[in-house]
């Protein structure tokens, strides 16, 4: 049986991996789907710290990953199907339909951004298409970007945006924000922000390398319009990967797992970490944090059921 199991290869996982690889706990980490976490999908890191020239998101993702190895934590790779709590014990199903048993478990399964959906926009993910303003924006100073959403996350987005972008556009496919009255306010009186009503992404265009401008089809009208843009910001919300718990683990109305001070939930012994429990931040730092946090806890949770 192992001590400790940690669900999730990104930023939160691995680092919740170091620390209780260093602890002597010898780590299984079970690297899902979407290996990496968003991490990988993001072409430079410019706020996290300790790395004044930024540094590459899979770099970071491969060289966290390389730490924890360094000091003994296991990898595999499969998906968790199925989790549950027998005197004492967690056990998991994994897709293969085999099963691990624990005396604690760390999930760290992230949220996966929503996407447009359409086959263009795969070629072109981080490579001027992003999901956060606040880890990429820098790298649009001086160029015109526009911003896919209607919601406040569009309209803090838009203003966060606007330090560095010449020009922001809302691409929105209805007539009205479902933004606050607050965000909206702050959106309109910004003279670098403006709207495009009624309209939606087509298709991304590029020249192979990066984005030049995309297609945008009138939801009323249907007719198509291009323009020229160098980056797209998708601000249509997040799904925290959690569909597999919702037997067994407590979540808010929007999924993301509840947790107490101690970031356990519910189940003793099953602690949360990262995006999968924190629908505020979503910032690769405070991933981080919070799997050093959840750590600690586990091991802290191990020392004292002897």
């Amino acid at each position: 049986m192992e001590k400790v199991v940690i669900l999730g290869s990104g930023i939160a996982g691995l680092t919740a991996a170091v620390y209780t690889a260093r602890a002597d706990l010898a780590p299984l980490v079970i690297g899902g789907p979407e290996e990496g976490g968003q991490l990988t999908l993001t072409t430079k890191v410019e706020n996290f710290p300790g790395f004044p020239q930024g540094i590459d998101g899979p770099q970071l993702i491969m060289d966290t990953k390389e730490q924890a190895q360094k000091f003994g934590a296991k990898f595999i790779t499969g998906a968790v199907k199925k989790l549950e709590e027998k005197k004492g014990k967690i056990i998991m199903t994994l897709d293969q339909g085999n099963k691990i048993e624990t005396e604690t478990a760390i999930i760290a399964t992230g949220a996966s951004a929503r996407w447009l959906g359409i086959p263009s926009e795969e070629k072109y993910k981080g490579r001027g298409i992003s999901t956060c303003a606040t880890c990429d924006g820098a790298l649009y100073k001086n160029k015109e970007v526009l911003v896919i959403g209607g919601g406040d996350s569009a309209m803090e987005e838009s203003n966060f945006l606007s330090k560095f972008a010449s020009k922001v556009t809302v691409v929105h496919r209805r007539d009205e924000f479902k933004a606050s009255k607050i965000m909206q306010d702050r959106f309109f009186a910004n003279k670098k922000c403006s709207v495009l009503w009624n309209k939606e992404v087509y298709e991304v265009i590029g020249d192979g390398k990066r984005i030049t401008g995309t297609k945008l089809k009138d939801t009323i009208t249907k007719k198509m319009t291009e323009i020229k843009t160098e980056g797209i910001f998708l601000a249509i919300g997040h799904v925290p990967n959690t569909t597999m718990f919702k037997d067994i683990l407590e979540m808010d109305e929007q999924g993301y797992l509840k947790v107490d001070s101690r970031l356990m939930t519910k189940v003793k012994g099953v602690f949360a970490a990262g995006d999968v429990q924190d629908r505020k931040y979503r910032q690769a730092v405070t991933a981080a944090g919070s799997g050093c946090a959840a750590a600690i806890e586990a091991g802290r949770y191990l020392q004292d059921k002897e």
